[in-house]
């Protein structure tokens, strides 16, 4: 059982290190519904606007992690037509380097999913107790990177990092990345922290879901993977916030409730990142080639297929959804897709086949990342 309690406010906020962004300011609380959806928009074009003027990030770079397997009914909201149920998808984990606003150089790490932990989300156990070993761990699942060697890859040492975040808490221990103060089961001590020096940024309700799940929310969190976290290291905000030069965490809420995805402003424009969808076939279905995902979209005039292993509020995931389309730039390398990479993307695996996206942006390489001074 949880001994996890989760803050009832978010931190006062601090202009030298996040502030928030005023554009979406009450957004989220318009009614009806139509009219909410429209003030999202709105409020996005206008945030752009003033987002690539502000700059561009200094370097930032993409690592696959690992893939994991993932039921295709779930993937492209039961849209998709294709022979096998399940199929896999792969985490990235993104090391993003900025301006902090107090002027020094700050390095983000994106995403930096444990697969160990990962396991042991309710989902992914109960999955493995029925396939069994072989088919989770050599069929579905692949290794590429893991986090703890990631950053060496890039020159930096895990110390150097200063801030850390997902855009939700699903299948994450925490403790195996802040550190714990606890034994976790089948451990003999506690965990010491895999990035000694980060902060965790997360949304409040994101951490209040961690402390007390609702049954729909059950089986995609880690059963006391908060328990024993230093809070000190935990930075908690509300709504829409900016980290420095080119690199925001814009609130998304309807997949978690406290859902918020990566925007970055690159030499390519701007890039978004979120788990909201899982191709880019997600934020724009009319371009898509996956059977049935088009023609049901089309069906429904929907603009955007959501991601739909959780049902949390089906129409803000969509408004968020349109709130990240609205962001993102056109791809030089095909101007008809927007820049918008899933953190967790459907692979595109033969034997999955013909559930595979139609265009993928591939992984993310801008500038040099370099040590702070």
């Amino acid at each position: 059982m949880t001994t996890f309690e989760a803050p009832t406010h978010a931190a006062p906020i601090d202009d030298r290190v996040i502030r928030p962004i005023p554009e979406f300011e009450g957004v989220h609380d318009i009614w009806p519904r139509g009219k909410r959806l429209d003030a999202v928009r709105a409020a996005a074009q206008a945030y752009r606007e003033r987002f690539i003027a502000q700059g561009q990030v200094r370097a930032i770079k993409s690592f696959d992690i690992a893939a994991a397997p993932y039921p295709q009914r779930f993937a492209f909201q039961g849209y998709s037509v294709g022979p096998n149920p399940m199929i896999s998808i792969i985490n990235r984990m993104f090391v993003i380097q900025f301006e902090g606003f107090d002027g020094e150089l700050k390095t983000l790490v994106w995403e930096p999913t444990v697969a160990a932990g990962s396991a042991e989300a309710p989902f992914y156990a109960k999955l493995e107790s029925m396939a069994g070993k072989f088919l989770s761990h050599k069929v579905f699942t692949k290794y590429y990177n893991d986090p703890q060697s990631v950053l060496p890859q890039c020159g930096l040492t895990n110390d150097d990092v200063d801030f850390l975040s997902f855009d939700h808490l699903h299948v994450q221990d925490v403790r195996m990345i802040l550190g714990s103060t606890s034994v976790i089961p089948g451990e003999s001590a506690p965990r010491k922290p895999l990035f000694p020096n980060a902060e965790l940024l997360v949304h409040r309700k994101e951490l209040g879901t961690f402390e007390a799940p609702h049954p729909l929310q059950w089986s995609w969190y880690v059963e006391g993977g908060m328990d024993g976290v230093p809070m000190d290291r935990v930075r908690v905000f509300d709504g829409d916030v900016e980290l420095g030069v080119g690199v925001s965490l814009l609130w998304t809420p309807g997949h978690t409730d406290g859902n918020h995805s990566l925007v970055v402003n690159t030499p390519d424009g701007v890039w978004v990142s979120s788990e909201n969808g899982m191709a880019a076939d997600s934020w724009q279905p009319e371009l898509s080639r996956i059977p049935g995902v088009r023609r049901q979209a089309e069906f429904y005039n929907r603009e955007v297929v959501l991601n739909a292993n959780t049902m949390e509020d089906s129409l803000d995931q969509y408004d968020s959804m349109v709130k990240e389309k609205t962001m993102a730039s056109p791809s030089p390398k095909d101007p008809r897709w927007l820049q918008i990479i899933a953190s967790s993307e459907c692979a595109s695996w033969k034997r999955q086949w013909p559930v595979v996206p139609t265009f993928s942006h591939g992984g993310l390489d801008y500038g040099t990342i370099e040590r702070a001074r």
